[in-house]
């Protein structure tokens, strides 16, 4: 990052990735237009996809870990009869089948995917495999094995079915880790075919969805055209479900130098408690021997 980005931008941007460009590459403009010193994202987007990707500034990033385990909800369009090397649309054909399922088959399988379920992640995936991207060894031709894995499919519905076009439109609300791609391959091959994604795109990202984001083009917009518009969200916009605590000056003095306060009674719980004065951001804090210990100070 050059010297360009030197500002201390802090919140949110919930951006609707455009096709096209990866989740990393469109932060990095995005940071590089605020000149923001810090910032990261929740739930990586392949560029073939597109929808709801949080960006975090600043002391926003904070926040990254206690957000990014939500479920996350897709709608992506499956393509029977033709399997890929990504099994999306920008990989090489691998092989065809004639085989194209009817629209009770395929109502009659989909109930099999819902639940705790194992997959095995595609090769052209960034998981990391000796130190290495998964994706850079299957470019390279190396044989390699990727390890099953659990995950959670809340629903899967299908939206609609063209058996004349080969496609099949469904909705999925599954837990983080799921790679959609590899579901769609997988429903395929449960119908005795083979198929690939025609389009992926995220609906919704834990607390996140398309009622919050905004268009790349309408973001440059914002920053150039209507004087210079601030488009982030502030930090405390996305507390979702982190109790918020109402503190005095005193309280929030003491929790930003690192000292514990009184508890006021709160139990101990899995999730931190957000501690605020006047509806600012505090800290992040845990419930021990009847006090409350600052895990995360936000200084903005």
């Amino acid at each position: 990052m050059t010297k360009h980005n030197n500002l201390d931008i802090n919140g949110w941007i919930i951006l609707d990735k455009p096709e096209g460009l990866s989740s990393n590459q469109v932060l990095r403009k995005i940071q590089y237009e605020l000149k923001a010193k810090k910032a990261g994202h929740i739930g990586t987007l392949d560029p073939f996809a597109s929808g709801v990707l949080p960006l975090a500034f600043g002391e926003a990033t904070k926040l990254i870990p206690y957000l990014e385990n939500g479920d996350k909800t897709y709608e992506f369009e499956l393509e029977f009869g033709t399997s890929t090397t990504t099994d999306d649309t920008e990989g090489e054909i691998l092989s065809t089948s004639n085989i194209i399922p009817s629209l009770e088959e395929i109502k009659e399988i989909t109930p099999q995917f819902i639940g705790k379920i194992t997959q095995i992640p595609p090769k052209y995936s960034a998981i990391h495999i000796n130190g290495q991207r998964a994706y850079t060894l299957a470019r390279e031709g190396k044989d390699f094995k990727i390890p099953e894995r659990k995950i959670t499919i809340t629903s899967l519905i299908l939206k609609s079915y063209q058996k004349d076009l080969k496609k099949a439109l469904f909705e999925v609300t599954c837990s983080k880790g799921t790679y959609v791609r590899t579901l769609g391959s997988d429903i395929a091959k449960s119908l005795n075919t083979v198929g690939h994604l025609s389009s992926l795109r995220r609906t919704k990202n834990a607390k996140f969805d398309l009622s919050h984001t905004i268009l790349l083009d309408n973001l440059k917009n914002m920053l150039y055209k209507n004087g210079g518009a601030n488009p982030v969200l502030p930090v405390e916009t996305f507390l979702c479900d982190i109790t918020v605590i109402a503190l005095t000056k005193t309280e929030a003095l003491k929790l930003k130098n690192g000292q514990a306060i009184d508890s006021k009674g709160l139990p101990p719980q899995d999730r931190p408690y957000a501690c605020c004065l006047e509806n600012k951001l505090i800290a992040l804090c845990e419930v021990k021997e009847n006090h409350l210990l600052p895990i995360r100070v936000f200084n903005h």
